[in-house]
């Protein structure tokens, strides 16, 4: 027992010791006290964090704009004549200017020839305009327009000539009229800067006729005539040089009618089969026609046309024509491209037309011409009422059809300005 005792003794100095050898043990005299740093206990280094997976590129999202017949009559040259001289057209587009300018990619059709230097301006049926429409659309927002309609050679080659050379002033792309045939074998092409990746965007256009008028004989390539296998061979000639989305415009076929010909119906069903071009965009009946998706298109996953969209600048209403044709669509249309995933060896994926949409348009024809979006006057203008707002808003909502849903309001920017490529005339 005695043995016991002393062992437990001896445990108990031991301990003690060893105490106070640890300032850090508890109950130790030091503990806590301000120790230098080569004093303090050695933390552990943590491990490492992994670094993360990293992500897809963000998808890339854009919108087109487009619009219908820029025709501009006599009385609409009137409104945009300026004192001294000159005619300016922004005062007359203004309005739209909210619902153009953001747009990513804006496209319109010029439907008539710019008067060659030294001739006056002309209206229907033989049309001349002047050359600053150009820059009045350019001002408002639009990249480009096409070029190719029954009035493409009103005035001639020269016309031709003077309209291609305004727009290229201007800064304006173009598309469906040509100044050599080299300028005719190359589509017009957009390309744009979006979350990393350079989207292009190429444009073809073509008309039925070219009202009786001749094409020079030994320029047959001035003009773009409608031929489905040639637009399915510029489309698929562009997207073998980089073109990810290939947008067509068609001049065709009966004027003041809402619904489509069995003409345009087999044609735009044609582009559609094609698998090479994503969205059609008509003009030339004055009036707004159905929007509509269509069987097939890249990938099978169809493909949406715009029949026609009616007119956007023009003298027509119902004090002389069809009471549709005072009214147009604005066509919005969505366009994705996948991102790519380097890490993993996953490239983009294609851009697609994911949807689209319609505006009612209409032009005041009283009020200067100025063209509005008729969801902006609800209550009417000084010189349009509110009851021939509705009117009209009633026929463009009946005309359109129910396969697109109706855009109320601008769509907003998504990155810089489109560029327009331009084409060589050579």
């Amino acid at each position: 027992m005695a043995l016991l005792v002393a062992l437990l003794v001896v445990l108990a100095g031991l301990g003690a010791a060893a105490a106070a050898l640890d300032p850090w043990s508890r109950g130790s005299a030091v503990a806590g006290a301000d120790l230098g740093p080569s004093d303090r206990p050695v933390t552990p280094t943590p491990s490492p964090t992994p670094t993360p997976t990293p992500t897809p590129d963000p998808d890339a999202d854009l919108t087109i704009v487009a619009t219908g017949d820029v025709l501009p009559h006599l009385p609409v040259l009137s409104s945009a004549r300026v004192a001294g001289g000159g005619h300016d057209f922004a005062p007359l587009l203004a309005p739209l200017d909210r619902w153009v300018q953001p747009a990513d990619l804006a496209l319109c059709h010029l439907e008539v020839p710019v008067a060659p230097a030294g001739t006056p301006p002309s209206g229907y049926p033989m049309f001349g305009t002047p050359a600053e429409i150009a820059q009045g659309l350019r001002t408002q927002g639009w990249d480009g327009c096409s070029t190719a309609s029954n009035h493409s050679v009103d005035r001639g080659f020269a016309g031709v000539t003077a309209t291609l050379d305004a727009m290229d002033t201007a800064g304006l792309g173009h598309v469906g009229t040509a100044r050599s045939a080299a300028e005719q074998a190359q589509p017009q092409l957009y390309r744009l800067d979006r979350a990393g990746q350079e989207i292009t965007v190429a444009h073809v256009a073509a008309t039925y006729g070219t009202n009786g008028m001749p094409v020079d004989a030994d320029k047959p390539w001035s003009v773009d005539v409608v031929d489905v296998p040639a637009l399915v061979a510029a489309a698929t000639a562009a997207r073998a040089a980089g073109a990810d989305l290939v947008v067509a415009s068609v001049h065709c076929c009966v004027e003041y009618r809402t619904e489509p010909t069995p003409e345009q119906v087999a044609i735009d069903q044609q582009l559609a089969d094609s698998g090479v071009i994503d969205l059609v965009i008509g003009h030339h009946a004055h009036v707004p026609q159905p929007v509509a998706l269509l069987a097939g298109g890249p990938r099978g996953e169809g493909m949406w046309v715009a029949y026609g969209l009616g007119n956007y600048l023009s003298n027509q209403d119902e004090a002389c024509c069809s009471p549709d044709t005072s009214s147009g669509l604005l066509l919005t249309a969505h366009v994705r491209s996948t991102g790519a995933f380097p890490a993993r060896g996953v490239e983009a994926g294609p851009a697609r037309v994911t949807g689209v949409e319609w505006t009612p348009i209409t032009v005041d024809r009283k009020g200067g011409h100025q063209v509005h979006a008729l969801v902006d006057i609800p209550d009417g203008t000084a010189t349009l009422s509110a009851a021939q707002v509705a009117d009209r808003t009633a026929r463009v909502v009946a005309a359109a059809g129910t396969q697109a849903p109706q855009r109320t309001t601008p769509v907003e920017s998504t990155g810089p300005a489109a560029v327009a490529v331009p084409r060589t005339a050579g």
